[in-house]
Formats: C-alpha cells, structure tokens, sequence
C-alpha cells in the first residue's frame, strides 16, 4: 500500500473559496481507481495549512491519479489559492512486516 501526504499552505482569505471547490470533488477523488480512502486535514495552530493523507492499493494507482484529467482538473483549481510551494510524501505502509 501506498500512503500519499500533501501539504499545503493557503492564503487565508481563499480558504472558502477553496473549501466550496472541494465538497464536491471529494468524493470523485475517493471513487478513483485504486483509491483505498483519502482524508482532509486542518492544522489547528495553523487554519492556512491543509494536508491530504490518502492510501492507495499501488504506486500505479496514485500515478494514473496523477495523470488523470480528474487531478488535473483538482490541482488547477486548488494551487491558485496557495500562499507558499506545497510539499508531498510517497510512502510506503510498513503495516505488513
């Protein structure tokens, strides 16, 4: 299993505007092939900063996420609200050993 983190940092006035964009879309992220669950996160010091934990069954299934027009389409609607560069973790789940 894959474990994917992004973080990002938002401008604090465009948190609405992004959190209107993504109700909708959360679900179609979660109901993309090989998507085991995918998490929203707020820091609580830090309202701006936002993370994604998701699992995924391969690295194959999160790249064709990557690749797909459904991410394309997430990800240009959501880095326009960025205050600074996001970060990302691909991991690999140690549940198994």
């Amino acid at each position: 299993m894959i474990v994917r983190i992004v973080k990002m940092t938002f401008k604090e006035e465009e948190l609405k505007t992004f959190f209107d964009f993504l109700e909708p879309n959360k679900q179609k992220i979660r109901n993309f092939p090989g998507c085991k669950m995918v998490e929203f996160l707020q820091e609580k010091e830090n309202p701006s900063v936002i993370m994604t934990h998701s699992h995924w069954n391969s690295e194959e299934d999160l790249e064709n996420y990557r690749n797909s027009d459904l991410f394309n389409y997430v990800w240009e609607n959501t880095k326009i609200h960025f205050k600074g560069k996001p970060s990302a973790y691909t991991l690999v789940s140690l549940d198994k050993l």
